[in-house]
């Protein structure tokens, strides 16, 4: 079994250097926790372990916590604590459970954080890379109101309804992009290798090219001569757009774009209004207040055109005029979102209003992405019909005029 050089804060707080023995280096961390002191350094016996230390970061990174495995350690999470364990022992529990190493190392800090004297909000927050604004505002709100355990089951509901949101979007999208890629890959092969060998024989047999050939041939030459102008327009285009988004200005044209996008931009409206509904409902009936629940769907919501429309509604809020009021000035929100609102502000019964609303955007989502589906398959079949009969007849009407000749 591999030895661990370890330094740690004991119980009184005076420094400990030790060694001891164990499968990992998480293991080893464990066992300095049971000893009732705070690990700072743990290292493989013999040194040499930046290599290692280097590839367990790297499969950190190519490992990043998945919904599935974050809704488990809520569960998790959940009945631990309303099965009175104490906070330190849940964290231990939860660090043995979890298989994903990356999770692994977060839920060792959060305990060491936690022994420290950290508070459980400040402990969460301190990983944005795995714990959403979202979930550390519903975790706050837990902490705040005394009712963590059930704060934290509407938690698990907003993560499975988001991962079924995101899952379903994608099923949607899966197979336009394939046919896409494949329908770009046999244009690719059919001009570089097939139509050139064709026009070869042609040219030899003294046979007038017709025009779809004539095309086909320019197109090959250009690539063939000029490969880097469309190569380097392409990697100056993605290089410059990736830079642009990072902007404030650049994110905002961006998806306020994408929101206009004929199909898809209603889809993604309704994918929007879904998750604000669901989630405004839940912080709702968490004792969330309405500025505090805006600020975290302005980091949450997905789109930052939609969240620059949170803060102006913010700030709106602030003047007392409720929230039906700011919504209807709104480019984004719907009708019936604004309506259903308006009715729950005036019967009390805001966060059912609300949960209605999610109900019918699931319904209508799935209604798009089935419009979706149909509308794009007859396109696809379309465009692969043009690119097909294109090369066709760049082939066939030559060797149609050979025939002809022949005879």
């Amino acid at each position: 079994m591999p030895k661990y050089n370890y330094q740690a804060i004991s119980e009184t707080g005076s420094p400990v250097k030790d060694v001891l023995e164990a499968d990992s280096a998480e293991a080893a961390n464990s066992i300095i926790l049971s000893r009732g002191q705070i690990p700072t350094q743990v290292s493989l016996v013999g040194g040499g372990t930046q290599g290692a230390a280097g590839v367990k970061k790297l499969i950190e990174k190519l490992t990043p916590v998945k919904p599935a495995e974050l809704i488990l350690f809520t569960k998790q999470f959940k009945t631990l604590l309303r099965a009175g364990v104490s906070m330190l022992k849940i964290l231990e529990v939860l660090e043995i459970q979890a298989e994903n190493p990356n999770l692994k190392k977060v839920i060792t800090q959060m305990s060491q954080d936690i022994q420290e004297g950290t508070g459980l909000y400040d402990a969460f927050s301190k990983h944005h890379n795995v714990f959403s604004p979202l979930y550390c505002g519903m975790v706050l709100a837990g902490e705040n109101s005394g009712a963590l355990p059930e704060v934290l089951d509407r938690l698990t509901f907003i993560i499975e309804h988001e991962s079924k949101v995101r899952s379903d979007i994608k099923a949607a999208l899966q197979y336009p992009i394939i046919v896409m890629f494949l329908l770009a890959g046999a244009f690719f092969i059919l001009l570089t290798f097939v139509i050139p060998r064709f026009v070869g024989i042609f040219t030899r047999t003294g046979v007038d090219i017709p025009l779809p050939t004539k095309i086909t041939m320019v197109m090959y030459q250009f690539f063939i001569q000029y490969w880097y102008l469309p190569l380097g327009a392409t990697i100056a285009i993605v290089v410059g757009l990736a830079y642009y988004f990072r902007s404030d200005e650049g994110k905002l044209m961006r998806d306020a774009v994408l929101l206009k996008v004929p199909v898809l931009g209603s889809m993604f409206i309704k994918a929007s209004m879904s998750r604000f509904a669901s989630i405004f409902s839940i912080l709702q009936s968490s004792g969330v207040s309405a500025r505090d629940s805006m600020r975290i769907l302005a980091g949450t919501i997905g789109n930052y055109a939609i969240a620059k429309e949170f803060e102006r509604i913010n700030e709106q809020l602030e003047e007392g005029r409720g929230i039906s009021e700011p919504l209807r000035s709104s480019k984004y929100f719907t009708p019936i979102v604004i309506n259903m609102i308006a009715i729950g502000e005036e019967s009390g019964n805001l966060d059912e209003m609300l949960k209605e609303v999610s109900d019918h955007y699931d319904v209508e989502m799935e209604y798009a992405m089935k419009k979706l589906s149909d509308a794009i398959g007859p396109l696809l079949t379309v465009g692969l019909a043009a690119v097909v009969g294109f090369f066709a007849l760049a082939i066939f009407l030559p060797m149609w005029d050979m025939t002809k000749m022949v005879k």
